[in-house]
């Protein structure tokens, strides 16, 4: 495939589902989305290393404390990303991509494109989504 195959295609409901382009599609799309988050993480670690408390007053180490840890969290989340874009793209290779790990069915090109690292088919994530909150409320009761 060519390098701007990303931008030059686009899924399509006519074509056979998880056909090799929207494979490659897929791929390349999760590519470089890694590859903007490894940058961004990349980035925040060498600014952590160059962290320190530089201002002598109070509420101003106070301030730099919560952009860190709030900074801190965000980088959490971005490299539980990075994890999940990198087990999608596992799924790609091994054929497994596109389809819901619980039901087997297709999860659709529509939830893919918003959330291409998607493991479930909306039924079976709706009802997980719906066990996890039965659960949170009963542990808080």
């Amino acid at each position: 495939m060519h390098e701007n195959f990303y931008n030059t295609y686009s899924p399509s409901e006519v074509e056979e589902y998880m056909s090799f382009n929207q494979r490659q599609y897929f791929k390349e799309k999760l590519l470089i989305w890694r590859k903007e988050l490894a940058a961004k993480s990349e980035l925040f670690f060498e600014e952590l290393k160059e962290y320190g408390i530089r201002n002598a007053d109070i509420l101003d180490q106070s301030a730099q404390h919560t952009e860190f840890f709030t900074d801190f969290s965000t980088k959490e989340r971005q490299c539980k990303l990075l994890q999940e874009i990198d087990l999608a793209l596992d799924r790609i290779e091994a054929g497994e991509y596109g389809y819901c790990e619980i039901t087997g069915e297709e999860i659709g090109l529509k939830r893919l494109e918003a959330r291409p690292t998607a493991t479930r088919c909306i039924e079976a994530q709706e009802q997980f989504e719906r066990l996890a909150n039965s659960r949170a409320r009963s542990a808080s009761v």
